[in-house]
């Protein structure tokens, strides 16, 4: 993932109130900038904090080795998730951070069978997984932050990664007390160029050989960045299909 909503109440600091379409569901984190689970809800789609007893269709750790083989997300979003050992212990990892409030991964679901995603057969009445998308801190203590995300092929051309996006980022700034978050992607996935500027992450510069990628090789990084003072982007409408596979979170 670019590596690619809102809460209440916001942290233990002052904060903005929370957006509309949120459910808080944890702690909030001590220091007063951190990620607390909450339910995002943007109508058709909705983005609920990976954990290892999430109700997804086939189960949670199936879903992600799965997600891992596809050519697309193995190439730009490499997850370390090749069998089903390393797929729960990459939940693990997620569910750890959503503890701590240093990791915020949600799973992107279609909204027309998330209802049941908290039923006690996951595999028979879990939602359909479109993606991930996260945040993960680069540096908490000056508010610095990361997003990405990776989508499965029924997911892209569709403004999903668009969507997902503008609503993690304004949860971050309003509920997680982010100051300036940063989109990184490979130099040759131009469609998760586009997805940043969608956004209003307008492009910084270029990180020369800055990240291997499932290639093996480093790439070039363009590094894209949002500040919580910018203009607020609204989340409702995807500006246009797009086709891009991920970004990376680096986590």
């Amino acid at each position: 993932m670019s590596t690619a909503p809102s809460l209440a109440p916001p942290t233990a600091a002052a904060g903005p109130p929370a957006s509309p379409g949120t459910t808080p569901t944890g702690p909030e984190a001590a220091d007063g900038r951190g990620f607390v689970p909450a339910t995002l809800d943007l109508g058709d789609l909705v983005l609920r904090p990976w954990s290892p007893g999430l109700a997804v269709r086939g189960g949670a750790v199936a879903s992600l080795t799965a997600a891992a083989a596809d050519p697309e997300i193995a190439l730009w979003n490499p997850l370390r998730a090749a069998d089903l050992v390393q797929a729960r212990a990459c939940l693990d990892r997620w569910a750890a951070g959503w503890e701590n409030g240093s990791l915020g991964y949600f799973a992107i679901l279609d909204a027309a069978d998330a209802a049941d995603t908290d039923a006690a057969d996951a595999d028979a009445a879990g939602a359909e997984l479109l993606g991930t998308i996260a945040l993960r801190w680069t540096d908490r203590a000056d508010g610095l932050a990361m997003v990405g995300y990776w989508l499965l092929p029924a997911a892209r051309g569709r403004g999903v990664a668009t969507r997902a996006t503008r609503a993690i980022t304004r949860w971050g700034f309003e509920s997680a007390g982010a100051r300036r978050i940063e989109l990184a992607h490979a130099v040759d996935n131009p469609a998760s160029c586009r997805v940043a500027e969608r956004c209003g992450f307008p492009l910084e510069g270029t990180l020369r050989e800055s990240f291997r990628f499932g290639d093996g090789r480093h790439h070039d990084e363009h590094l894209h960045a949002r500040l919580a003072t910018d203009d607020v982007i609204a989340d409702g409408t995807a500006g246009g299909g797009d086709a891009d596979a991920g970004s990376g979170v680096r986590a």
